[in-house]
């Protein structure tokens, strides 16, 4: 399969003529409106510092309908203990650099450059980007951030800093999707952790055809505020 090289414009080629690790093209820019055109078309930046742009559409694809969501039986006790007071997008900035500083098994540096973090800074301050956060004793100790899409979320990354703090982050987080209709919460590569969650590898094409569908929503435009949960 051919590289895709972009050009000037925010014009993506098909996601089924990624190579087999799912990279489709590179170059261009990080501006908002090429990300969103990335993101609508099933596409995500993933490159290291020093690299070009480099854009991915994998197959298969990690999905987790928000529906769908487990939550293991030790992270609902954590949630209901209440260990940590969870908030949306009061430390979007804060979120990403974590992310970014945050080590990663088998990976040396981060994918998450300056260039990226204020690429998603923008995207947020546009009331597209998000962040879920959980902190103890005013302190920011786990969350992850992702892009919002009619009714898909895009998750991007995440970190913590003390047990199930990240966890927690994502299940309010999905947990409210739900409560808003949402109908996909892309995580983008299949793992154990996101398996863990109740995420299943689908077919790039299916992916895409569900992303369509739920592209004709409206846009839940931020800032984003924690509703109330249901009784656990």
């Amino acid at each position: 399969m051919p590289v895709y090289r972009l050009g000037a414009e925010p014009l993506f080629p098909d996601p089924e003529d990624s190579d087999e690790s799912g990279l489709l093209a590179v170059g261009g820019d990080l501006e908002p409106q090429r990300l969103l055109a990335a993101y609508a078309c099933g596409i995500f930046p993933w490159y290291s510092e020093g690299q070009p742009i480099l854009w991915h559409s994998p197959d298969p694809r990690a999905l987790l309908l928000p529906s769908a969501l487990h939550v293991p039986r030790s992270l609902r006790r954590t949630l209901r203990r209440g260990r940590y007071t969870l908030r949306f997008d009061t430390a979007f900035a804060e979120v990403v650099r974590a992310c970014a500083e945050s080590p990663r098994p088998d990976q040396d540096g981060t994918w998450i450059t300056a260039e990226m973090q204020r690429a998603y800074l923008r995207l947020h301050e546009l009331g597209f980007a998000h962040s879920a956060e959980a902190w103890e004793g005013g302190a920011l100790v786990g969350g992850l951030y992702g892009v919002s899409l009619g009714g898909a979320f895009f998750a991007e990354s995440m970190f913590a800093r003390c047990d199930d703090a990240s966890k927690a982050a994502l299940v309010v987080l999905v947990e409210q999707l739900a409560r808003w209709d949402f109908d996909l919460f892309d995580c983008q590569l299949p793992s154990d952790h996101v398996a863990r969650f109740g995420a299943r590898p689908v077919a790039r094409r299916d992916f895409l055809e569900l992303l369509r569908a739920s592209l004709a929503r409206e846009t839940r435009r931020g800032p984003w505020s924690l509703e109330a949960p249901a009784a656990r």
